[in-house]
């Protein structure tokens, strides 16, 4: 059995090229860009906001693990949450960090391994931990739930979004006519069924509340990175009802919502 890549390697993978850092063709770091980059990944990503229900946690203390580069984070801040980012990739955390200041808001944001969080956010508890499509790309999932939980109030929630094993893109994945993220060479992408995912979190101390699944990618890919959005034809020619049926079961995301026990 192979080893699993270092923490470390993730961090290189994840520096080289931050998560959506080619949503916009704008002046990287300018409000063009970041009002770009916000638009493409609501637009192509729409369930987003109903499952982080950004207005829910006005006046919550709300930790994001794996803040990326803020666009959750400032949805997340404009709404009134008291907000604080943890992020893997120290230049994934500067691009947050610019954006927070160009629109001036308050928010914290700590470079940690969200293996280890204890440290840098000793005695700190939350309202919500939220982390969009983030654990599963750390060597240890489990540590970073049980980690999570130490952290979330005992009336708090934590909600996720882990890659979906019984999904279209993985059975692309698996036939070699795709890969879990935009650039190649992914050190590590777990993927979740959803026993696997009460296996991760109830041991750790969680109740699972929900799990949702969403979001299969119908664009052709060679128009998408030019900004032009043509559909798939075999997702072009079917209804939209049906297309969102396909989704719901057999999503890329599972969108889990938990609780502490």
């Amino acid at each position: 059995m192979n080893a699993l890549p270092s923490i470390e390697a993730v961090a290189e993978f994840w520096n080289r090229r931050p998560c959506n850092i080619r949503h916009s063709a704008a002046e990287l770091g300018s409000q063009q860009y970041f009002d770009e980059v916000e638009r493409r990944r609501y637009f192509v990503e729409p369930h987003i906001p109903a499952f982080a229900q950004f207005e829910r946690w006005r006046g919550c203390r709300v930790l994001e693990v794996g803040c990326g580069i803020g666009t959750d984070a400032v949805n997340f801040a404009r709404a009134g949450a008291d907000y604080t980012g943890v992020e893997l990739s120290q230049a994934s955390l500067d691009l947050a960090r610019l954006r927070f200041d160009l629109l001036e808001l308050a928010g914290r944001f700590i470079q940690a391994n969200a293996e280890e969080l204890a440290a840098p956010l000793e005695h700190a508890s939350f309202d919500l931990v939220y982390s969009f499509g983030v654990i599963h790309h750390t060597p240890r999932p489990d540590a970073v739930a049980r980690q999570i939980r130490h952290l979330v109030k005992d009336n708090g929630e934590f909600r996720l979004m882990l890659y979906a094993k019984e999904s279209w893109k993985n059975t692309m994945i698996e036939a070699g006519f795709d890969q879990p993220e935009a650039q190649s060479g992914c050190p590590l992408a777990f993927t979740y069924t959803r026993e696997q995912i009460h296996q991760l979190l109830e041991p750790a101390g969680f109740r699972i509340v929900s799990i949702g699944q969403d979001h299969i990618f119908p664009y052709v890919i060679e128009n998408y990175v030019r900004y032009e959005y043509k559909l798939q034809p075999w997702f072009k020619a079917m209804p939209r009802e049906m297309f969102r049926a396909l989704e719901h079961r057999f999503g890329w995301h599972m969108l889990v919502v938990a609780t502490p026990v």
